[in-house]
């Protein structure tokens, strides 16, 4: 008797034992999210974060706290998310501006995207569009790439800041087509084009989320758009490819990134959960109408993005000599 009891107690340990090892792990996520956004509460990547923050949230049942945390040319957030647990709980929205340009632009950085971030998705595109106000008088790309060559160095363009993607569209406009004009940064999209709109400077590069009003409203004339197909929203405007200049496409591209050292399964949790936020239909449109492209890819297909985005704009920025330091 005394055998068969111990022989029950052990196939009853061995049987708890192996129910230990049966249990899943922990479902992602168990506790609340932070969302860090560098950029403050109101722009494109504060939206894009919000709109789909909202749907991951419902649908894990975890709270997903968008953080804006400014500054630096997105440096700041940056590199406080590069700092972070690599956990999964602290996710970054990073640009082409975070990811690709800040690293040729400044001589040091408090991070270094492609050693400090692990790519979960791009999570959309805003593509780029010339706009002219009252100060040009051109109603087609081609004759204000006329008038700018007719006047090197006397036609200025405005950008939403320098190093942004803005600012770095019109450069790439200049080099391909022969253009000197002057760059004239400003604080945001907003005051940029308010002052194109006004007369004050001539033109400017623009996304449709920031544009949209303007654009529609009559304000200023929307002339091209840099990318590889023309936007459903302005079907009337041409892209730079159809005039000949089939290398100026440029977008801000808006992703998910998290601290380089999280567990693969996480980054792939977190894929999953947020490319279904942004494939569900009225999140979807609702991007669309807010002037997004919305994208939700792979790790590895956001990979590849950024390795031949830094390829082409590391390229320009160090052959302009542009710096911000």
């Amino acid at each position: 008797m005394k055998k068969t009891l111990c022989l029950g107690l052990l196939a009853g340990l061995l049987q708890a034992a192996a129910g230990v090892h049966a249990q899943p792990a922990a479902a992602y996520p168990a506790k609340p999210v932070r969302w860090v956004v560098p950029y403050a509460a109101g722009g494109g990547s504060d939206f894009l974060a919000r709109t789909i923050g909202t749907p991951w949230s419902t649908a894990t049942g975890q709270p997903v706290l968008v953080d804006n945390k400014p500054g630096g040319n997105t440096a700041i957030g940056a590199a406080e998310v590069a700092r972070s647990p690599a956990d999964g709980y602290t996710v970054l929205s990073a640009d082409n501006g975070t990811l690709v340009f800040n690293p040729v632009l400044y001589k040091s950085l408090a991070y270094a995207p492609e050693k400090d971030f692990a790519p979960v998705t791009l999570m959309g595109r805003f593509p780029m569009i010339l706009v002219v106000g009252p100060g040009s008088t051109a109603t087609t790309a081609q004759a204000f790439v006329a008038e700018a060559k007719a006047r090197p160095g006397g036609i200025n363009y405005a950008s939403a800041g320098a190093g942004s993607p803005h600012h770095l569209a019109m450069e790439l406009l200049k080099s391909e087509a022969g253009l000197f004009m002057v760059h004239a940064p400003y604080r945001g999209a907003g005051p940029a084009l308010a002052d194109v709109a006004g007369g004050q400077v001539p033109a400017m590069m623009v996304d449709l989320a920031a544009g949209a009003g303007f654009i529609k409203g009559g304000k200023v004339r929307a002339l091209a758009v840099a990318n590889a197909t023309r936007l459903p929203q302005l079907p009337s405007v041409p892209t730079f490819a159809e005039l000949g200049y089939k290398n100026v496409e440029a977008a801000a591209l808006v992703g998910l990134v998290v601290p380089a050292a999280t567990p693969a399964a996480t980054v792939a949790a977190i894929n999953t959960q947020v490319v279904k936020a942004i494939h569900e239909p009225a999140v979807h449109q609702r991007l669309v109408d807010f002037g997004v492209e919305p994208v939700g890819n792979s790790p590895a297909q956001f990979a590849a993005l950024l390795k031949s985005e830094t390829a082409k704009w590391q390229k320009l920025i160090r052959d302009l000599k542009i710096s911000l330091d």
